[in-house]
């Protein structure tokens, strides 16, 4: 308590102070810059609106007592900064858990980035962090990673997207030991991660990190260096995708790629391995195949759109034979060859784990599929994709005898199938087949009628994905019949698109479609572009849709009509696929 005289000359004299008034000063005092609210435009809020105590309040209760009182202001201020966590997120659409913190797409600035990382210390029981798709916090990062210390049980941590910078990268590197059961890290679609800025992190990941993500992030061979340098210390790591980075591989025989490589011998218990769009060559098989033998445990092994493998692969077949547990190869959009073919096939035996093989978009696949089929444990298979494979009348004949096992059928952009739908349909099994592909067949009306039929029999009870688009050679009674057809209750995704150059009236068949809705309860998603629709079909499909939240997309007649789908329905931009 201050002095008589103290206070007397503070106040102009001899004018005594109330004991209230001592109190306050007191308080007043004791309030620093860190302890007021933020001004943010996030944080901003009152405690008439949300109920919770102000910090001068709080400070009073611990004037109040000194045991028990100290306990319940630090009750009252785990509640406050909880108050402020469920108040940012319900601004934001999201819902309070104490254990998951996602913020993705909710356009953060730095500012809000600060602001987040003030409220940490309110969650000691984060587990997960997700801020991606937040492009203006980049350069800012250092604002989140210097509160980390607060959240040390976190065992994932995303941030895709942010334009992360060098900066960015060493701030979380020096951060990282604040979070040693980190499991998770996805930099994915950030630009600046390349370059060298991965030195950042090397050295500071810990043992337990399982999965490691770096998608399209202008990686170097100099980020190749630096990941081989990290391998070793990640004995646990199990996934690893560093795909759509065709930089990576330069400069093989310097260093870079083939260190990356050698190095995955250490990681022991990687069962994913993505490489895909990586600009891969025969000399990057060359040095990634030897590894292989190192990793028994592999899975997943996804060397996709690598145009330079052509002419190569056996570089690799001579080392698939030791990944003994391999259920997933995708080799499509490699520009295989013949001679690539056959040597995957000598292997194929070999892969009895296998479940997934992807080899489409390689056209000389489809002269070679019988043999394909005929090395695979088919009794397993779930996956193997054949579109835009050039498949003849032959190679068609042999994809029947593995749909009966398959989980997903695409033979999209295979021309063959137009008038011999049947072969392939006749083969399904009931109540197996989840995911049809037939876009751009050259269907015709008789095909969609033998696909209603199919319908009608229940063979496509359990189908989610059903693509028929790009098939407008089907007349109207086609599309009728497959609509009046039902059998398809578990119907998620149905696409009817037209070609980009064409475009047709569907009132004759959409009195059809619409009769068939109340039939499809799990449809989330309905595309029917380049499909010409009258303003009063456009008020049936909002009476039929709007309340479901069924998203369309289509082409509208006019601005008006557009609108009245807003709420529950966006339009995709216009998709552009390869002509075969």
């Amino acid at each position: 308590m201050e002095s008589a005289d103290g206070q007397r000359g503070r106040d102009g004299g001899s004018q005594r102070r109330s004991p209230l008034d001592v109190i306050m000063s007191q308080i007043r005092r004791k309030r620093t810059s860190s302890d007021r609210k933020p001004l943010g435009r996030l944080l901003s809020w009152t405690s008439d609106r949300t109920g919770i105590p102000e910090d001068g309040e709080m400070e009073g209760r611990e004037e109040r007592g000194h045991s028990s009182g100290g306990a319940e202001a630090a009750g009252s201020e785990r509640d406050a900064g909880w108050g402020r966590v469920c108040v940012l997120l319900q601004r934001l659409g999201k819902k309070a858990d104490s254990r998951s913190l996602s913020l993705a797409h909710c356009d953060l600035t730095a500012t809000d980035l600060l602001e987040l990382a003030t409220l940490l210390q309110f969650l000691p029981q984060l587990e997960e962090v997700d801020v991606s798709w937040n492009e203006l916090i980049g350069g800012s990062l250092k604002a989140l990673t210097s509160h980390l210390q607060h959240v040390g049980g976190i065992r994932a941590l995303r941030l895709c997207s942010c334009r992360l910078s060098a900066d960015d990268i060493t701030a979380l590197g020096d951060a990282l030991g604040c979070v040693p059961y980190l499991e998770i890290l996805d930099l994915s679609w950030n630009g600046g991660v390349g370059g060298g800025a991965l030195q950042g992190l090397l050295g500071k990941l810990q043992p337990p990190l399982r999965e490691l993500h770096l998608v399209a992030c202008q990686l170097t061979a100099a980020d190749a260096t630096a990941l081989g340098g990290m391998m070793s210390a990640l004995h646990r790591l199990c996934v690893l995708d560093v795909s759509c980075n065709p930089q990576l591989t330069q400069e093989v025989d310097a260093g870079g790629f083939r260190e990356m490589a050698s190095s995955l011998s250490h990681a022991a218990s990687l069962t994913t391995l993505r490489l895909q769009a990586c600009g891969l060559t025969t000399d990057s098989l060359d040095a990634l195949g030897g590894s292989l033998r190192c990793l028994p445990s592999v899975r997943e092994l996804d060397l996709s759109c690598n145009k330079s493998l052509a002419g190569g692969l056996n570089h690799l077949t001579l080392h698939l034979e030791s990944l003994t547990h391999l259920e997933s190869l995708d080799l499509h959009l490699c520009c295989l060859t013949h001679t690539d073919l056959e040597a995957l096939i000598q292997v194929l035996p070999s892969l009895t784990a296998l479940t997934e093989l992807d080899v489409s978009s390689n056209k000389e696949a489809g002269g070679v599929v019988h043999s394909l089929v005929s090395a695979l444990p088919l009794t397993q298979m779930r996956r193997l994709p054949l579109n835009s494979c050039s498949l003849n009348e032959e190679s068609f004949t042999a994809v029947a005898l593995a749909v009966p096992y398959l989980r997903s059928v695409d033979v999209s952009w295979c021309k063959v199938v137009g008038g011999h739908l049947a072969l392939l349909l006749d083969a399904l099994q009931p109540s197996v087949i989840l995911e049809l592909r037939l876009s751009s067949c050259d269907l015709t009306t008789d095909d969609l009628r033998h696909l209603a039929a199919v319908c009608r029999r229940g063979c496509l009870s359990s189908l989610r994905v059903l693509d028929l688009s790009y098939n407008g050679s089907v007349g109207d009674d086609g599309w009728s019949a497959l609509f009046a057809a039902g059998g398809l209750g578990s119907l998620e995704e149905l696409d009817l698109s037209l070609r980009p150059s064409t475009s047709a009236p569907r009132s004759a068949w959409l009195p059809a479609l619409l009769c068939a809705l109340p039939r499809l309860p799990a449809l989330t998603r309905l595309a029917v572009r380049r499909w010409r629709i009258s303003s009063q079909d456009t008020q049936q499909l909002s009476h039929c849709l709007g309340k479901r939240g069924v998203l369309l997309e289509w082409d509208p007649p006019n601005k008006d009509a557009a609108s009245s789908f807003k709420a529950t329905n966006q339009e995709s931009p216009e998709e552009g696929r390869p002509e075969e």
